[in-house]
């Protein structure tokens, strides 16, 4: 599957299969977030893979009551930034988050090629999730996505903007 298919294809999955996840293909995935460019080249992500059902469990806190279908993958993945350690434009403007949009991009889509269901999820508590997981405090957490063979099929993406609506050449 080329880039393009893979970003056709792509579709905020919320059933998946009981079937594990192979830690061959969770490293690949991960792999694809770690090879993303960052601002500078600083680097400044980490990801917290969640597995076990008392994590999971855990993690339940942070999420909104209609979300709780993100307990069924086998699999969630947490996006997280060290603000600190991102770059930082001349007039202050912070680049962490877009650094961690590229990393799960690059993540979702690399899932999308290899038969994975994914779903950007950054409607949560922050504040649980950080508790849930230990992490520290300075750290931000950017978003979640649950990680496993989907367990539904759904058609092409159809409801985006022409081309021509968005696309501006020379000047606005």
């Amino acid at each position: 599957m080329d880039v393009l298919e893979a970003i056709k294809k792509r579709r905020s999955i919320h059933k998946y299969q009981a079937r594990p996840v192979e830690n061959e293909k969770i490293n690949e995935v991960l792999e694809a977030a770690r090879l993303a460019p960052s601002a500078g080249n600083q680097q400044p992500c980490h990801f917290i893979v969640v597995t076990k059902p008392e994590a999971k469990e855990s993690l339940r806190a942070a999420y909104e009551a209609k979300r709780q279908w993100l307990m069924q993958a086998p699999v969630i993945i947490v996006a997280c930034v060290d603000p600190k350690k991102s770059w930082h434009r001349n007039d202050g403007e912070e680049y962490w988050k877009v650094d961690a949009a590229i990393a799960m991009q690059n993540l979702v889509l690399a899932s999308t090629e290899l038969g994975l269901g994914t779903c950007w999820i950054a409607t949560f508590n922050e504040k649980a999730a950080k508790k849930a997981l230990n992490i520290p405090e300075h750290i931000r957490v950017v978003a979640m996505t649950p990680l496993g063979y989907p367990d539904e099929e759904k058609g092409p993406v159809t409801d985006r903007k022409p081309l021509n609506e968005m696309v501006h050449y020379e000047k606005w």
